[in-house]
């Protein structure tokens, strides 16, 4: 039996816009490559030619020219594209192959009616939103601060604020007070954007004294904008300005204000869960030029698309699936609940959308294999060629589930990478065929690596995941770190001049990746080193368990310490004695006896972020004595309150239930 689930067309190299690329280094550089591992090898390599011929393939628009491609290779501190002046807001809005009447944004959502614009409608919202931007005061390098939904406004507000040279920052509304206020007095806006609530599902959610306290707490506020979005006969709160306002007819022509290469397009945040989130930040000309590669070359997305992730914009993929346009994609916005009225509310959305490639999580998928799903028996797919898959690992039964239930000749495409790099940097390509529970690539012009604990590189074996040469979206730095100090000890202290991302990756032979979680949040008895995500696919794969979070408690002695899992039931179940000998049955046979729990217990919810990432370091800080408030800041938290449960058990855990 084949784990092979998808093989490329016999034409991908006509059909495909990596094809495309490949004609034209041929064609431009008397470059030819034999497959795509030569193809990433040279890319990798010769970064000054890599990066430069994406830079003139997709003829991005710039002011400047650079005098050269990469004037310093080192990390941290590369120098990409010095002396070049650009604007990201103008690369987008070129929007390559679509007419001025086509659909280039397609929002829906649980709040309001859809709304779409044309080419021309989100040039004109954008060309409008920036003289208001402009009239308020905003000029190059303020902070423009929104706190909204996945809607047109806060892109539309994206795009006006990079014309101007300003800089971006966005909160999901489902932020609490204390998790945006820690986030934005990090970078002290001085006009703040924010919607009155929002629609989850059938519950509406009033927003209004949120937004009141964040004012409050951030004095480096200028102006206020109020988006009537849950409300839309509503008056605007007292000293703030309409968005109707900020968006009002005006004389004033769409200008870009020419920017260098890593001047900040961007602040985005690590989840904060611990400590105050990092604020990190992003420039104009990395930031493009890696979603060019990415969109284009790795999804091979283009005018015939329309472009569809799910995401919120307190996530990196809300910032990449907004870069579509900058390859001719339309993209489609959704606002609310994916679970509304039931899990195929995406599905149904894509058909009606006519979307091609439809971006979700992994826990998302496997939340639809749960429940017995068969999208394509309840929409209509046929438009949909790709399908993407992120923020957590996706386990081989995700794999073949979406073949089975999404469709037969799509590719799925697992890819991962994070905030830090606003990409992902190991993915899946149109020239590689699709192999279950394995990520297909390491994207070009990132040179990935695992490393063994003495720092050794290693290929067929779990390792460190690092990055050994620079990338332009690697952060132009911290903010208010002048020194690089905080930026350097994020990514750089455990092997100087390599970027350590902190998972873990296997690399097999023939390039293909297998990332098992988080590297602080490893699994190690016995010598035995296992990442979290393969543990939770054992268990996670019987119909009793709805979810799961493992710890495991070094023993200061370096004895095997104490293996703890938590799970929580499936509806209508309870866990008994039977239930935790079948999970450690499980267990013992799928992965090893050194994997059998040492307790199991039974809580209500597992902690996630929210962007539904589990946070196993957390828990495990409560469960060794560190008090909830100092283990995790709650704001950054989906649902602060299943910490309780971890707390009450570090108070009074006795080995009730040793599993055997």
């Amino acid at each position: 039996m084949t784990d092979v689930l998808w093989t490329p067309p016999a034409d991908v190299l006509q059909r495909s816009r990596i094809g495309a690329y490949l004609r034209w280094l041929a064609d431009h550089r008397g470059l030819e490559f034999a497959d795509y591992d030569a193809l990433w090898r040279w890319s990798v390599t010769d970064l000054d030619a890599f990066w430069r011929s994406i830079w003139d393939h997709f003829e991005v628009v710039a002011h400047t020219p650079p005098t050269a491609t990469l004037a310093h290779r080192g990390m941290p501190g590369a120098r990409w594209f010095p002396g070049a002046t650009l604007n990201y807001a103008e690369n987008v809005l070129r929007m390559p192959g679509r007419a001025d009447d086509d659909q280039v944004v397609i929002a829906h959502g649980q709040t309001r009616a859809p709304v779409t614009l044309t080419a021309a409608q989100l040039r004109e919202q954008v060309r409008r939103v920036a003289a208001g931007l402009h009239r308020l005061g905003v000029t190059t390098g303020d902070r423009v601060a929104v706190y909204a939904p996945n809607i047109p406004e806060t892109y539309v507000l994206l795009l006006a604020t990079a014309s101007l040279g300003a800089v971006f920052s966005s909160c999901a509304p489902e932020f609490g007070t204390r998790s945006v206020t820690d986030r934005w007095q990090q970078i002290a806006p001085t006009v703040l954007v924010a919607v009155d609530g929002y629609r989850y599902g059938d519950k509406p959610v009033d927003r209004r004294a949120e937004v009141s306290a964040i004012r409050a707490a951030l004095p480096s506020l200028r102006h206020t904008v109020s988006i009537p979005y849950l409300d839309p006969d509503g008056p605007a709160p007292a000293g703030t300005l309409a968005w109707a306002e900020l968006a009002a007819r005006t004389d004033e022509p769409l200008t870009f204000t020419p920017v260098p290469f890593d001047h900040p397009l961007y602040v985005l945040y690590s989840s904060g869960t611990t400590g105050l989130p990092k604020p990190i930040v992003h420039g104009h000309g990395g930031i493009l030029l890696e979603h060019l590669k990415m969109l284009a070359l790795h999804h091979d997305l283009g005018p015939a698309d329309r472009f569809f992730w799910f995401t919120t914009t307190g996530w990196m993929m809300w910032n990449f699936l907004v870069s579509g346009p900058a390859v001719g994609a339309a993209i489609v916005l959704f606002d609310g609940n994916p679970g509304h009225p039931d899990l195929g509310a995406l599905w149904r959305l894509a058909e009606e959308t006519g979307t091609t490639y439809l971006g979700t999580s992994a826990p998302f998928l496997l939340a639809c294999r749960k429940a017995g799903l068969v999208p394509r028996a309840i929409a209509d797919l046929a438009a949909l060629r790709g399908v993407g898959s992120t923020g957590a690992p996706l386990p081989a039964e995700g794999f073949t589930w979406v073949y089975d239930a999404v469709g037969a000749d799509l590719q799925l495409q697992s890819l991962s990478g994070g905030t830090d790099v606003c990409t992902g940097f190991v993915g899946g390509v149109p020239l590689l065929p699709v192999h279950a529970g394995e990520i297909t690539c390491r994207a070009l012009g990132a040179r990935v690596e695992a490393r063994s604990v003495d720092g050794t590189p290693v290929v067929g074996e779990l390792g460190e995941l690092v990055i050994t040469e620079p990338m332009p979206s690697m952060p132009v730095g911290f903010w208010n770190d002048p020194d690089g100090v905080r930026y350097r000890e994020a990514y750089f202290d455990v092997y100087p001049g390599v970027w350590r991302h902190g998972d873990w990756i296997t690399i097999n032979a023939r390039g293909g990746c297998v990332i098992t979680g988080r590297s602080d949040a490893t699994l190690n008895r016995g010598g035995v080193r296992l990442g979290t995500a393969e543990f939770y696919s054992v268990v996670e794969g019987l119909d009793e368990v709805a979810d799961s979070v493992v710890v495991h408690l070094e023993d200061d002695e370096g004895g095997a310490g104490e293996l703890l899992l938590f799970v929580v039931p499936a509806q209508g179940v309870t866990l008994d004695d039977e239930l935790r000998r079948k999970i450690c049955r499980e267990l013992r046979t799928a992965l090893s006896p050194r994997h059998v729990p040492d307790e199991i217990h039974q809580v209500r919810a597992v902690p996630r972020t929210l962007s539904a990432k589990k946070l196993e370091v957390p828990v495990k800080k409560i469960l060794t004595g560190t008090p909830v408030d100092q283990a995790a800041a709650k704001g950054a938290l989906a649902n602060p309150e299943s910490l309780t449960a971890f707390a009450a058990l570090a108070e009074h855990r006795t080995p009730d239930h040793p599993a055997t």
